[in-house]
């Protein structure tokens, strides 16, 4: 008996698993996050002796109160929604008539506003790049590239020579959840960028014809760590002594363009976000700095 419970759930979780991946076209990452809430939740409910299609109002709530105190709040809340989206799959395919979950809250989280550079801090750190060296030129085009586009580091490393299009001004990349987007570049990017094409990228080249668009020494793609040493370094350079990471330079991207009159659809198509709620954190970021304008620079703050 136990031997076919534990199958049921295998069973469930593979068609779970399936449907985010083929139907939603979710990240490898959210559904390893997924799985691993689910099997935690599933773990629960086998101490109880309680089947997944059987659940209660009180196994719910029961499961809460024993995690509360183990998990964080932000993990408690991604576990409570990988249930409810469970429990809304096995409706859809009709294993269960109602979703136990339905009514199961989901904590409100602290919502910490991102680090951004204001736009001297930008000028200073973009400055930093010796253009005289392949390297610096090289460097440079990374950082006007990040600014510009406001890419995720992965997505930047992982920039081939077919996603760019210069004479049009934009690149292409694929995003989370395998998601394509196109984004303009903008004219000191563009140029940073030809610049290292046509002066600096060729030394980096070895015997292999590698297709990426930034190499390091070797002539191997950068690794994400290897961006972010880069990055610290310039930042230091810079005078910039608060941590910056190459988020910081997506979040500075999107708090501008907000600040410069930009409308959020916009900014949302551009960063790649699936749900305008994740680009709308940028509004209080730029209602933060027009704060700090007012008591700067008002005789009565």
């Amino acid at each position: 008996m136990p031997q076919r419970k534990e199958n049921l759930q295998n069973h469930l979780l593979d068609e779970f698993m399936n449907q985010l991946r083929v139907e939603r076209g979710l990240s490898a990452n959210t559904i390893v996050a997924y799985n691993h809430d689910l099997i935690t939740f599933f773990d629960f409910l086998n101490r109880r002796g309680v089947a997944p299609l059987q659940i209660t109002q009180d196994d719910l709530v029961s499961f809460v109160a024993e995690k509360r105190p183990q998990l964080s709040a932000r993990s408690l809340a991604r576990c409570l929604v990988s249930i409810r989206t469970f429990y809304r799959f096995c409706v859809t395919e009709g294993k269960i008539e109602s979703n136990p979950a339905r009514l199961l809250g989901i904590p409100k989280l602290y919502q910490h506003l991102p680090n951004i550079l204001n736009r001297d801090e930008v000028e200073a750190l973009l400055s930093q790049p010796d253009p005289q060296t392949d390297l610096g030129r090289r460097d440079k085009a990374m950082l006007e590239l990040l600014y510009a586009t406001g890419l995720r580091v992965t997505e930047l490393i992982g920039l081939k020579m077919n996603n760019i299009n210069l004479e049009a001004g934009f690149i292409r990349t694929i995003g989370k959840g395998s998601k394509e987007r196109i984004i303009p570049i903008g004219t000191k990017a563009l140029d940073a960028l030809k610049e290292h094409l046509q002066d600096s990228r060729p030394s980096f080249l070895q015997k292999g014809k590698l297709s990426y668009l930034f190499l390091n020494r070797r002539g191997k793609p950068l690794t994400r760590q290897g961006f972010w040493k880069i990055l610290k370094q310039y930042a230091l350079k810079a005078g910039i002594t608060r941590k910056v990471t190459p988020h910081t330079l997506r979040h500075s991207f999107a708090t501008h363009l907000l600040e410069g009159g930009a409308d959020l659809r916009s900014i949302q198509i551009m960063l790649g976000h699936a749900d305008i709620s994740t680009t709308q954190i940028y509004t209080h970021v730029a209602r933060e700095r027009l704060k700090e304008i007012h008591e700067k620079y008002h005789p009565r703050p």
